[in-house]
C-alpha cells in the first residue's frame, strides 16, 4: 500500500526472549507444579481446606521439600478461556513470588465464580492472604476441625 509506511520487524534471539520472560529471582520450575492425576486425587482425599472469598485451597504435606501448586479454574468460573487464563496467570505469578516462604505442601487452588468479576489487584491481595494462611497452618493437625 503506497500510503502506509512499512515497519521493519524486530526479532530477538531465543536467549533474549527467555531473559525477558523469566526473572531469575522467582522461578516456577516443573517440580513446583502438580502435574499427575494421582497427586490431585491424593489432595482431594487427605487435604485440609483453606478458603477466602474468591479462592479455596486444599492443602496437604508432601515429601518433595518444597511447595507445589495445582489449579482448577472451571468453566463455571467463566465461559471465556481468556478470563480463566487471566486468573491462572495471576495465581501462578503470586505463587512464584511466595513459594520460598511456604512449607513443603501440595496446594490445589480452586477459583470460585466470583473471582472472574474482580480486578487483578484484588485477586493478588486475596492470594497473598491465602498464602499467608497456608504458611501458618498447623502441620501437626489432621484434616478437619477435630483433633485426636
Amino acid at each position: 500500500m503506497p500510503g502506509v509506511p512499512r515497519v521493519a520487524s524486530v526479532s530477538r534471539s531465543d536467549s533474549a526472549k527467555s531473559e525477558v520472560n523469566a526473572p531469575a529471582s522467582a522461578p516456577f520450575p516443573r517440580v513446583a507444579r502438580l502435574l499427575r492425576a494421582q497427586d490431585f486425587a491424593r489432595l482431594r482425599s487427605i487435604s485440609r481446606r483453606v478458603g477466602t472469598r474468591h479462592f479455596s485451597a486444599e492443602v496437604a504435606a508432601n515429601g518433595h521439600g518444597g511447595a507445589r501448586l495445582g489449579m482448577a479454574v472451571s468453566k463455571r468460573v467463566s465461559k471465556k478461556a481468556v478470563r480463566r487464563n487471566r486468573i491462572k496467570r495471576i495465581a501462578r505469578d503470586s505463587f512464584r513470588h511466595t513459594r520460598a516462604l511456604l512449607p513443603a505442601v501440595d496446594i490445589l487452588l480452586i477459583a470460585k465464580f466470583s473471582a472472574d468479576a474482580e480486578d487483578n489487584a484484588t485477586l493478588r491481595s486475596e492470594l497473598a492472604r491465602l498464602w499467608d494462611r497456608i504458611a501458618t497452618l498447623n502441620e501437626t493437625a489432621g484434616a478437619g476441625t477435630m483433633r485426636d
